[in-house]
């Protein structure tokens, strides 16, 4: 799609991605224009001055808010997954809670580091799975949640809001997809 609307972003490293989303998860990424872009904003994220916010669905009812800062790395056995390991490398998710179902709850969740698959492992390593993730819930919860509707099929995150320095002009940017 990029590459579509922008063919000159072609001679870009990953047609100016800046970072990446997990299959399945919606929302907003950052798209550099030019090589130099790309690296200022690369730099940042690095420095985490690019504020990331998602919204995940997970099942179980969390008591609290909170932060997870459990160290992340290749799981030991599956290669296609990451796991908390003393081994691996920092990562810092905070979580806040939006809104509470009877199963469910959602959350509101802040990344500090941006390790592969971060939301995803530190919620299922305290115990709340998000909703539709067949990696790393269960495959009953999987099947719940395609069962009732709420899975569609994929797990329920998405990048709602993101903010950055424009890497010309210094102007911050805010940006929400609801």
């Amino acid at each position: 799609a990029i590459l579509h609307h922008y063919p000159e972003n072609r001679m870009l490293a990953r047609a100016g991605v800046v970072h990446r989303l997990d299959k399945g998860t919606t929302g907003l990424l950052v798209v550099a224009r030019t090589e130099s872009a790309r690296q200022k904003l690369i730099e940042d994220l690095k420095a985490r001055t690019i504020h990331r916010h998602y919204l995940a669905l997970v099942h179980g009812r969390p008591v609290a808010g909170g932060t997870v800062d459990e160290p992340i790395g290749r799981h030991p056995k599956d290669r296609r997954r990451m796991a908390v390991s003393n081994k691996g490398k920092p990562a810092v998710t905070h979580f806040r809670i939006e809104r509470r179902y009877d199963f469910h709850t959602l959350l509101r969740v802040r990344l500090e580091t941006g390790r592969t698959h971060q939301i995803r492992v530190h919620f299922k390593h305290i115990g709340f799975p998000l909703v539709g993730d067949a990696l790393y819930g269960t495959k009953a919860t999987a099947q719940l949640a395609s069962d009732t509707g709420m899975g569609a099929g994929r797990q329920m995150l998405h990048a709602q809001s993101l903010a950055f320095t424009h890497p010309g002009s210094g102007e911050r940017l805010p940006f929400e997809a609801a």
